[in-house]
Protein backbone atom coordinates (compact mmCIF):
# COMPACT_ATOMS: atom_id res chain seq x y z
CA UNK A 1 0.00 0.00 0.00
CA UNK A 2 1.08 3.58 0.22
CA UNK A 3 -1.36 5.71 1.44
CA UNK A 4 -4.54 4.90 2.81
CA UNK A 5 -7.74 7.53 4.80
CA UNK A 6 -8.27 5.85 8.73
CA UNK A 7 -10.97 7.62 10.62
CA UNK A 8 -10.32 8.56 14.09
CA UNK A 9 -11.58 10.43 16.82
CA UNK A 10 -11.66 14.54 16.26
CA UNK A 11 -9.13 14.99 19.24
CA UNK A 12 -6.62 12.09 17.86
CA UNK A 13 -3.33 12.73 18.32
CA UNK A 14 -0.87 9.98 16.72
CA UNK A 15 2.20 9.27 19.33
CA UNK A 16 5.56 10.71 18.76
CA UNK A 17 8.95 9.19 20.15
CA UNK A 18 9.53 11.12 23.04
CA UNK A 19 12.95 13.55 23.17
CA UNK A 20 14.92 11.15 24.79
CA UNK A 21 14.31 8.62 23.19
CA UNK A 22 17.16 6.02 22.74
CA UNK A 23 17.42 6.58 18.91
CA UNK A 24 17.84 10.01 18.00
CA UNK A 25 16.85 9.90 14.43
CA UNK A 26 13.33 9.15 16.27
CA UNK A 27 13.16 11.83 18.65
CA UNK A 28 9.91 13.66 17.80
CA UNK A 29 8.79 11.80 14.87
CA UNK A 30 5.70 9.58 14.34
CA UNK A 31 5.18 6.42 16.31
CA UNK A 32 4.24 3.88 13.42
CA UNK A 33 1.04 1.89 13.86
CA UNK A 34 -1.08 -0.70 12.60
CA UNK A 35 -4.55 -0.19 11.74
CA UNK A 36 -6.59 -0.72 14.94
CA UNK A 37 -8.60 -3.39 13.96
CA UNK A 38 -5.75 -5.84 12.81
CA UNK A 39 -4.60 -6.41 16.54
CA UNK A 40 -6.91 -8.89 17.66
CA UNK A 41 -6.77 -11.06 14.54
CA UNK A 42 -3.07 -10.73 14.38
CA UNK A 43 -2.85 -12.29 17.78
CA UNK A 44 -4.89 -14.90 17.81
CA UNK A 45 -3.19 -16.21 14.45
CA UNK A 46 0.37 -15.98 16.56
CA UNK A 47 -1.44 -18.26 19.30
CA UNK A 48 -2.66 -20.66 16.95
CA UNK A 49 0.84 -21.16 14.79
CA UNK A 50 2.95 -20.74 18.64
CA UNK A 51 0.29 -24.14 19.92
CA UNK A 52 1.07 -25.52 16.55
CA UNK A 53 4.91 -25.17 16.72
CA UNK A 54 5.17 -26.62 20.37
CA UNK A 55 3.13 -30.03 18.63
CA UNK A 56 5.91 -30.10 16.13
CA UNK A 57 4.07 -28.27 13.22
CA UNK A 58 4.68 -25.85 10.88
CA UNK A 59 2.47 -24.02 8.65
CA UNK A 60 2.88 -24.82 4.58
CA UNK A 61 1.77 -22.05 2.74
CA UNK A 62 3.10 -23.92 -0.91
CA UNK A 63 -0.30 -23.46 -2.75
CA UNK A 64 -2.66 -25.15 -0.58
CA UNK A 65 -2.21 -24.25 2.99
CA UNK A 66 -1.66 -26.51 5.57
CA UNK A 67 0.42 -28.32 8.54
CA UNK A 68 3.16 -30.12 8.22
CA UNK A 69 5.97 -31.36 10.64
CA UNK A 70 8.89 -29.21 10.80
CA UNK A 71 12.15 -30.20 9.14
CA UNK A 72 14.80 -31.06 11.28
CA UNK A 73 16.63 -27.28 10.16
CA UNK A 74 13.59 -26.11 11.94
CA UNK A 75 13.34 -27.99 14.99
CA UNK A 76 16.52 -25.87 16.13
CA UNK A 77 14.72 -22.78 15.28
CA UNK A 78 12.92 -20.46 18.36
CA UNK A 79 9.62 -19.58 17.65
CA UNK A 80 9.88 -16.34 17.55
CA UNK A 81 12.95 -16.78 15.08
CA UNK A 82 10.51 -18.06 12.67
CA UNK A 83 7.68 -15.79 13.04
CA UNK A 84 8.66 -12.75 15.47
CA UNK A 85 7.58 -11.37 18.75
CA UNK A 86 3.86 -12.01 19.27
CA UNK A 87 1.91 -8.61 18.39
CA UNK A 88 1.57 -5.99 20.93
CA UNK A 89 -1.31 -3.82 21.47
CA UNK A 90 0.86 -0.98 21.59
CA UNK A 91 2.09 -1.38 17.68
CA UNK A 92 -1.64 -0.87 16.83
CA UNK A 93 -3.82 2.07 16.56
CA UNK A 94 -6.81 2.43 19.47
CA UNK A 95 -9.81 0.33 17.91
CA UNK A 96 -12.70 3.15 18.55
CA UNK A 97 -15.96 2.63 18.64
CA UNK A 98 -17.42 3.24 15.12
CA UNK A 99 -19.28 6.84 16.68
CA UNK A 100 -16.03 7.75 17.75
CA UNK A 101 -14.60 7.69 14.06
CA UNK A 102 -15.59 11.03 13.32
CA UNK A 103 -12.92 12.33 11.41
CA UNK A 104 -10.68 11.55 8.39
CA UNK A 105 -6.87 11.36 7.89
CA UNK A 106 -4.56 10.70 6.05
CA UNK A 107 -1.42 8.07 6.55
CA UNK A 108 1.39 6.69 4.57
CA UNK A 109 0.87 2.71 5.22
CA UNK A 110 4.42 1.71 3.43
CA UNK A 111 5.45 0.41 6.60
CA UNK A 112 2.87 0.26 9.61
CA UNK A 113 1.24 3.68 9.11
CA UNK A 114 2.45 7.57 10.36
CA UNK A 115 0.36 10.69 9.68
CA UNK A 116 0.60 12.76 6.99
CA UNK A 117 -2.33 14.84 7.84
CA UNK A 118 -4.37 16.33 10.94
CA UNK A 119 -7.57 15.11 11.00
CA UNK A 120 -10.67 16.48 9.12
CA UNK A 121 -14.22 16.47 9.47
CA UNK A 122 -14.92 15.91 5.56
CA UNK A 123 -13.21 13.97 2.83
CA UNK A 124 -12.89 17.52 0.77
CA UNK A 125 -11.22 19.20 3.81
CA UNK A 126 -8.88 16.52 4.04
CA UNK A 127 -8.24 16.55 0.11
CA UNK A 128 -7.47 20.17 0.07
CA UNK A 129 -5.21 20.35 2.52
CA UNK A 130 -3.22 17.25 1.36
CA UNK A 131 -3.08 19.77 -2.06
CA UNK A 132 -2.44 22.82 -0.65
CA UNK A 133 0.32 21.90 1.31
CA UNK A 134 1.95 19.53 -1.35
CA UNK A 135 2.04 17.03 0.85
CA UNK A 136 3.71 13.84 -0.38
CA UNK A 137 1.61 11.13 -2.56
CA UNK A 138 4.93 9.34 -3.10
CA UNK A 139 8.08 10.02 -2.50
CA UNK A 140 8.43 13.97 -3.62
CA UNK A 141 5.59 13.35 -5.69
CA UNK A 142 2.56 15.69 -5.06
CA UNK A 143 -1.35 15.57 -6.60
CA UNK A 144 -3.82 17.83 -6.72
CA UNK A 145 -7.12 18.20 -5.03
CA UNK A 146 -8.81 16.49 -7.84
CA UNK A 147 -6.31 13.36 -8.04
CA UNK A 148 -6.55 13.19 -3.46
CA UNK A 149 -10.66 13.37 -3.53
CA UNK A 150 -11.42 10.23 -4.55
CA UNK A 151 -9.00 8.48 -2.35
CA UNK A 152 -9.95 10.58 0.50
CA UNK A 153 -13.59 9.60 -0.52
CA UNK A 154 -12.42 6.10 -1.10
CA UNK A 155 -9.61 4.80 1.50
CA UNK A 156 -6.27 3.92 -0.10
CA UNK A 157 -3.90 4.42 -3.15
CA UNK A 158 -0.83 2.05 -3.84
CA UNK A 159 2.47 3.37 -3.55
CA UNK A 160 3.27 3.87 -7.01
CA UNK A 161 1.91 2.71 -10.75
CA UNK A 162 3.69 2.35 -13.76
CA UNK A 163 1.34 2.66 -16.66
CA UNK A 164 2.33 3.13 -20.26
CA UNK A 165 6.09 3.21 -19.19
CA UNK A 166 5.88 6.07 -16.93
CA UNK A 167 5.76 5.94 -13.00
CA UNK A 168 3.91 8.12 -10.73
CA UNK A 169 2.10 7.72 -7.63
CA UNK A 170 -1.03 6.00 -7.00
CA UNK A 171 -2.74 9.06 -5.42
CA UNK A 172 -2.09 10.49 -9.10
CA UNK A 173 -2.85 7.08 -10.80
CA UNK A 174 -5.97 6.49 -9.09
CA UNK A 175 -6.81 9.68 -8.56
CA UNK A 176 -7.25 10.25 -12.54
CA UNK A 177 -8.91 7.00 -13.36
CA UNK A 178 -12.14 8.37 -11.26
CA UNK A 179 -13.87 10.83 -13.04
Amino acid sequence: MGREVRMVPADWQHPKYPADHHEDYKRGRYVPLHEGGGYAERAAEWDEEWAQWQAGLVRSYGGEEKWRAKTPDEMGVRYTEYAGERPSPDDYMPNWPAEQRTHFMMYEDTSEGTPKSPAFETPEELARWLADTGASSFGHSTATYEQWLPICKGGWAPSAVVSGGVMMSGVEFMGSTHD
